[in-house]
């Protein structure tokens, strides 16, 4: 069965932004390859853009070596100017050529399982209300990862902060990480590893906020799309095969929870204060030290229950709009497309 044969056939662009990855984008190109060869109601093209980390090279001989030249183009960006910063120079080059049906955000480190991008196409095209759509998660071993996520509040940081069992489970509505079914539903938010959009919402919120480096860009997109009134749905009959930590070391808990960058921790300072404000903000960073304060005693009288993140109360504390030297927050920076009438 084609998809959208009423409009048949439709653009898809997919924009991949890689950074050290070339190894894993070629793998993630040749699972877009196999996606090509058996939607036919798809024109799908990959726009690869490398963030500055010379993975062009062997990506391009890739590309000349399996004759995919046709439907890949290769972007080499000036810096690495991040996660969001990446998939808009991708999102501004695919609007070069004209508006395409949908854009689909694709992790270097993802391979797409057969009819992961179809399956999403068609959840959007049969669902006009719906801007954003997101697929379910396989780990590299084949066992699942079925979540989406809610949007962080102070309900959150507190269940984060103290990780005591009947508090996560009193308070469980409000938790980030949500378990989703075998059905599709609607979520507030979901992994950028796999995210398909309507132009419309492009069009509406413009792209990702270049001012997140890495981390909470996709929350944050998808937050400003809840506002503009697009829905974002998790569709799990669309599965991705990815590979946790390889893009970026700070989710690779291996050998244990690793200290997190700095950026982590201004991106979520960006976030808690654009979308509370900065004196809610400043209270939920005193919430959030607090339950990490109770969580840390937690874990030193029964140290069995795990380790806490290295360094967390104090890098929290050091970032945090407490302080007035970091409540700076330049307006949201990101690609706008040109205007079209969206139907």
């Amino acid at each position: 069965m084609n998809v959208g044969e009423s409009n048949w056939p439709l653009r898809i662009d997919v924009v991949i932004v890689t950074y050290r990855c070339a190894r894993l984008t070629i793998e993630c190109l040749r699972s877009v390859e196999d996606e090509r060869r058996r939607t036919p109601g798809l024109a799908i093209r990959a726009i690869v853009v490398d963030n500055a980390s010379e993975d062009l090279p062997a990506i391009r001989q890739a590309v000349n070596l399996n004759s995919w030249s046709s439907w890949v183009v290769l972007i080499d960006a000036p810096r690495n100017g991040g996660f969001a910063y990446g998939n808009n120079r991708g999102i501004e080059y695919a609007y070069s050529s004209g508006p395409p049906a949908y854009v689909y955000l694709l992790n270097p480190d993802a391979q797409v399982r057969v009819g992961a991008i179809s399956s999403l196409v068609r959840f959007l095209e049969s669902h006009p209300n719906v801007g954003i759509a997101g697929s379910s998660f396989e780990n590299a071993d084949g066992s699942d990862w079925p979540i989406a996520f809610r949007f962080p509040t102070l309900w959150s940081e507190l269940i984060g902060g103290i990780g005591i069992g009947f508090v996560t489970r009193l308070l469980g509505r409000w938790e980030v990480a949500r378990r989703m079914t075998r059905a599709p539903q609607p979520t507030d938010w979901i992994c950028g590893a796999s995210m398909l959009i309507r132009p419309a919402v492009l069009s509406a919120v413009g792209g990702m906020d270049e001012n997140y480096f890495l981390y909470f860009e996709e929350t944050d997109f998808c937050y400003r799309a809840m506002r503009a009134g697009f829905v974002t749905w998790y569709v799990p009959e669309s599965c991705v095969m990815h590979i946790m930590g390889q893009s970026t070391s700070v989710t690779d808990v291996t050998d244990g929870p690793k200290r997190l960058p700095a950026y982590w921790f201004e991106s979520r300072r960006r976030y808690f204060a654009m979308t509370f404000g900065v004196g809610n903000a400043i209270a939920i960073d005193i919430v959030a030290l607090l339950a990490h304060s109770i969580g840390a005693m937690k874990r030193l009288l029964w140290p069995r229950r795990g380790r806490g993140i290295p360094f967390y109360g104090r890098d929290l504390l050091t970032h945090s709009v407490i302080f007035a030297r970091n409540r700076a927050f330049p307006t949201v920076q990101c690609f706008h497309p040109p205007d079209y009438n969206w139907q």
